[in-house]
C-alpha cells in the first residue's frame, strides 16, 4: 500500500495565515500541520509516500520535508496540482506513483487522535474495494455525510444542506487500484471541482465501499479559524496518532 497526503488548496479560509505560506504548514501545536499526516500514514506501516501540493507557496515543503528521512522513509515524493479542482482531481495526480498499489488518501489539514492501522489492516483484509472512515460532527453539512440504513452506507451527499445524520465523512480514504480509473471518468462539479463523495458513491453503487466509526477526536484544521483553534487544543491535551498497544501487536 502506498501513502497520498493531500496538501493543496488555497487556504482562503485561514487568511490571512495563509498569505505567506501553504496552510499545510502552519503549526499545529507544536509541529507542522502536514507532520500529523506524514507520521499517521509511517504508523500504520506505510513507507512508500507522495506529496500532492499547489498553489504559490509549493517550493516550501522541499525545505522542510526533504527526502523524508526525518520520519523514517527512504524516499518522500511530490507531485504538483496545477489550480485547486478537487480531492479527486489531487488523487488522479497520484497514479504513476501508486504504480498499481491500493493506497491510503489522507487530507493533510486532517488530524486523528489515534491510530488508522486498524482501518488499514480492516481495508487489507477485505480484499478490494474502498474504506472510509466516519466521524460524528456537530456541523455536518460542512462535508460529505453519510446516509445510514443501519450499521450500513447507502449513500453519501456532498454538503447538504439538511444532513441526513451527523455522520461527516473524514479526510481519511482507503482505495484499490481501480479508484484511478473511476476518477477519469468523473465530471465537475457545481463547483467545478472533482468530487470525492463521487468516487465513493461509485464503490457504493458496486457494493464495495465499507467504513469504520473514528475512535477519539477528528479534527478539521482547515474548515475555520475556530476549527483550527479546536484542533490545536486538542492536540496539545490529549496528543494525536495514538497507538495501542494491541495495535502494534496485531
Amino acid at each position: 500500500m502506498r501513502g497520498i497526503v493531500l496538501a493543496g488548496g488555497s487556504g482562503s479560509r485561514l487568511y490571512p495565515l495563509t498569505r505567506i505560506t501553504n496552510k499545510h504548514l502552519l503549526p499545529i501545536y507544536n509541529q507542522p500541520m502536514i507532520y500529523y499526516s506524514i507520521q499517521l500514514l509511517v504508523a500504520a506501516g506505510i513507507d512508500r509516500i507522495m506529496i500532492v501540493t499547489g498553489g504559490n507557496h509549493a517550493g516550501e515543503y522541499l525545505p522542510l520535508l526533504g527526502n523524508g528521512s526525518v520520519f523514517g522513509l527512504r524516499a518522500l515524493d511530490y507531485t504538483f496540482q496545477e489550480r485547486p479542482a478537487g480531492i479527486a482531481d489531487a488523487l488522479g495526480l497520484t497514479r504513476h506513483f501508486a504504480d498499481g498499489d491500493s493506497v491510503c488518501v489522507l487530507l493533510a489539514d486532517n488530524v486523528y487522535e489515534w491510530s488508522v492501522r486498524p482501518s488499514v489492516e480492516r481495508f487489507e483484509a477485505q480484499g478490494g474495494g474502498a474504506r472510509v472512515l466516519l466521524a460524528e460532527v456537530e456541523h455536518a453539512e460542512q462535508y460529505g455525510v453519510a446516509v445510514m440504513r443501519g450499521s450500513e452506507i447507502i449513500r453519501i451527499e456532498e454538503k447538504p444542506q439538511t444532513p441526513p445524520s451527523r455522520f461527516a465523512v473524514s479526510g481519511c480514504y482507503l482505495y484499490d487500484a481501480s479508484v484511478y480509473t473511476k476518477v477519469e471518468t468523473l465530471v465537475p462539479s457545481a463547483r467545478d471541482e472533482l468530487e470525492i463523495t463521487d468516487v465513493n458513491n461509485a464503490y457504493l453503487s458496486e457494493g464495495r465501499l465499507k467504513h469504520d466509526v473514528v475512535d477519539g477526536y477528528w479534527a478539521d484544521c482547515g474548515e475555520s479559524f475556530e476549527s483550527y483553534l479546536r484542533a490545536q487544543n486538542l492536540v496539545a491535551e490529549r496528543g494525536a496518532n495514538k497507538v495501542r498497544t494491541i495495535d502494534v501487536v496485531a
